[in-house]
């Protein structure tokens, strides 16, 4: 039988864990198309279900990941929309660091012809994760403000796109003055984020009609506290309990989970705003609304992801350690089979 590479992990816990096998490849069912791996995007998630962290994690042995693209090199007797040699990028319910990965053909998307393989890695989870937290969450309008918390990164650097393609206001924060550079050369407007950001909001006298969060704690409270009546804040994550470069810190993690931000309905309620949070795993399995949404996000039409880190598909640690740093600009990817 065929083989394929993997990083895989017996169990959450630890990312020292997770580790580089070779496996033998099943059948393909007559439902799947098989791909030949060129980029494997990488998402905060998959640092927390390694760790144990994420909601979501499956029990036992798992292999991460996310998102990938490639070229199919084999389709199943009952699929039509792929045939091999087609350029594709798709999403995965975790699974993605992988060599080769057999999925069913409604969760992969055609690459455009000018993009590479790592813009595809870098495009579908973190855009649509921007796409659903502005536009069906969120109820983004023209002229409305936006503040985006960790702007430079994957999901903030297509929320930025998305919402002047969709006529809003945009403010990113970020977290270094290198990163505030590097989004004014695109043109868009950020702050240094400073350590009270509540009282910065004050000093900057400044209200927003929505924000998105994937930070927590004081930074999410002195958000919401920024909002304008009917306004939303909507929330996809929390780097606060990012874990250190092997394991959670369980105990500063509790410390941070009693101390997170608490919200009352009553007092929404006399204030006129809200609080929303998701998470896009339990998409996988409403493919009918998934592919609406990738549908309606990909008629907006913005530029390519940017990708800002590159590592070989044997330097996942490495590349697990760059973003959990909280220095990277744009996405981090793994690259593989690039000879073929």
């Amino acid at each position: 039988m065929a083989q394929r590479k993997v990083w895989s992990t017996a169990k959450a816990g630890a990312i020292q864990r997770l580790t580089l096998i070779e496996e033998e490849l099943p059948e393909l069912a007559d439902d799947e198309v098989e791909t030949t791996v060129k980029a494997v995007g990488l998402n905060f998630a998959d640092i927390f279900a390694i760790t144990g962290l994420y909601s979501a994690t499956p029990e036992g042995r798992f292999i991460p990941g996310l998102e990938y693209s490639g070229v199919v090199n084999r389709v199943g007797k009952n699929c039509s929309r792929f045939k091999v040699g087609d350029r594709i990028m798709a999403v995965s319910r975790f699974g993605g660091y992988a060599s080769i990965i057999q999925s069913k053909e409604d969760y992969l998307v055609a690459l455009p012809n000018d993009w590479s393989f790592s813009q595809g890695a870098a495009y579908l989870t973190q855009t649509l994760t921007a796409w659903y937290a502005l536009n069906d969450l969120g109820g983004i309008k023209p002229g409305h403000d936006v503040l985006v918390q960790s702007a430079a990164g994957g999901v903030g650097l297509q929320a930025m796109k998305l919402i002047k393609a969709l006529g809003g206001n945009s403010i990113g924060t970020v977290s270094s003055e290198h990163k505030v550079q590097f989004l004014a050369n695109l043109g868009f407007e950020a702050w240094l984020r400073e350590p009270s950001f509540g009282a910065q909001l004050k000093r900057e006298k400044r209200t927003f009609d929505l924000v998105l969060d994937a930070i927590g704690g004081e930074v999410q409270t002195a958000s919401f506290n920024a909002l304008n009546p009917m306004g939303r804040l909507v929330v996809f994550g929390a780097a606060e309990f990012t874990p250190g470069k092997n394991r959670p810190n369980y105990l500063k993690a509790a410390w941070k989970y009693l101390r997170r931000p608490k919200y009352d309905v009553m007092d929404m309620i006399s204030e006129n705003r809200s609080v929303m949070a998701f998470n896009l795993i339990w998409l996988w399995d409403q493919v009918e609304l998934m592919k609406e949404l990738l549908n309606t996000m990909m008629a907006v039409e913005i530029t390519p992801p940017y990708v800002g880190h590159e590592f070989d598909f044997e330097q996942a640690h490495e590349a697990i350690d760059c973003l959990r740093s909280g220095k990277t600009i744009g996405k981090v990817v793994l690259l593989i089979n690039s000879e073929v």
